[in-house]
């Protein structure tokens, strides 16, 4: 992508409401565009690292035996009448139809996904499944607040499971919570699977996977020595404490931020909707149910506010939208030549490349939007470099950089054959 090409440019103005870190970056570099408060639309930059987010949750999903779907995120009312929740549920946006219909917003999807399995999981044989999806939900939160981490219309994976029995759901829990493990470290963030009350979805206890960050909305302790995390909410012990679970470590305090959960449903929706087997014996039973949530637009968020820097945007090389970020200074021939050049090599070898070209610019607004926009790896051609012996490649999470050779670079990052 030719950056004179690019749809969005950096901006110095951002609107005067927005408080967020996460936000104020990702507006200032052109990621996304404020509608109102708690609404953002994805531009450009900002879509090639969400699709990258959710590429890496859909593979892992997959791994485990989850399918994909989608599901309506318009909703009829009676299913929210049947479970008691459309009454209950104060953040649901409910909408009157011209028809004088009623209907919903989708905040979650059980009321949703429990009669679509109902329909096809016929037989105990056909125990266990999972299925996700990918999309939008909307919330009708008092106070948008933090950005795009919580808003009233969001991203969000989410996967149902239906089992046999506890014990099928307690294997299947502890598969999904390995698989949450993975995905955030693919994310380049380090997660804690943290102790937590399930809230208005269950009485039973939940897994909410946390990043220690200082922008987030949750007190934490964790042991320094075992995996052990709970909210301050759910814990009995405190900062300084013996952590009960290993005896060993010492609990500290921390604040964090929300990626995802796990929550164990029981039978409270397929009860609500009649959704009952036989076993092999003939006697009826109501599957067990698991909910497995990610806020995809919510992790875009978390890895603005953890991973930056008082420059800009710092992005994993998993999800960063381009590979390299390929900067031309300059308007001597021999510099737009070799750094076309680059360009293209890169380019018919897979590699992704933003390539500012835009000859309009100085030196410094191409080094400061670099920065800005926070692509893993930053190439500069210039005379000097040139002169020096090929293009100064420099890391964004580095100080300084080094030139290397052109070849020497090149074969850095396209594999021979």
């Amino acid at each position: 992508m030719r950056q004179s090409h690019l749809f969005t440019k950096t901006r110095k103005e951002i609107p005067a409401d927005e408080t967020s870190k996460n936000a104020q970056l990702l507006l200032k570099a052109g990621y996304v565009h404020k509608e109102m408060a708690g609404v953002y639309s994805y531009l450009p930059l900002g879509i090639r690292v969400l699709s990258k987010i959710e590429n890496i949750v859909r593979e892992e999903m997959d791994a485990i035996g989850g399918q994909e779907i989608t599901m309506a995120t318009l909703h009829p009312k009676e299913p929210w009448v049947q479970t008691g929740a459309w009454d209950s549920v104060d953040v649901l946006f409910k909408i009157q139809s011209r028809t004088e219909k009623e209907y919903a917003l989708g905040q979650s999807e059980e009321e949703i996904v429990t009669p679509i399995a109902r329909e096809y999981i016929t037989s105990y044989k056909d125990l266990p499944k999972a299925i996700y999806q990918i999309g939008n939900k909307y919330r009708d939160e008092l106070r948008a607040k933090s950005g795009v981490m919580r808003g009233r219309e969001f991203r969000m994976k989410d996967m149902y499971s239906f089992h046999a029995t506890q014990e099928d759901f307690d294997r299947y829990y502890a598969i999904a919570k390995e698989a949450y493990l993975k995905i955030f470290t693919r994310l380049g963030l380090v997660a804690k699977a943290t102790e937590a009350s399930g809230g208005a979805f269950t009485t039973k206890l939940s897994y909410e996977f946390m990043v220690l960050t200082d922008a987030g909305e949750d007190n934490i302790v964790y042991c320094d020595t075992c995996t052990h995390c709970a909210n301050v909410e759910v814990s009995d012990q405190k900062e300084g404490e013996t952590c009960s679970r290993c005896n060993k470590g010492t609990l500290f305090a921390a604040k964090a931020s929300e990626v995802g959960n796990i929550f164990d449903l029981g039978q409270k929706y397929t009860k609500a909707f009649d959704f009952s087997l036989h076993t092999v014996d003939g006697e009826a039973f109501f599957p067990i149910m698991g909910c497995f949530g990610i806020g995809t637009t919510r992790v875009v968020g978390v890895v603005a506010e953890a991973l930056s820097d008082d420059r800009g945007l710092v992005w994993p090389e998993s999800i960063a939208p381009f590979r390299v970020h390929l900067l031309a200074l300059g308007d001597d021939e021999k510099v737009k030549t070799e750094a076309e050049a680059l360009y293209t090599t890169l380019t018919k070898a897979g590699v992704e490349v933003l390539f500012d070209d835009r000859a309009d610019m100085s030196a410094g607004a191409k080094f400061a939007d670099a920065d800005l926009i926070g692509i893993p790896t930053r190439v500069v051609v210039s005379t000097r470099s040139l002169e020096a012996g090929g293009v100064e490649v420099k890391k964004r999470t580095e100080k300084d950089g080094n030139i290397v050779s052109i070849d020497a670079f090149i074969s850095s990052l396209v594999p021979k054959a």
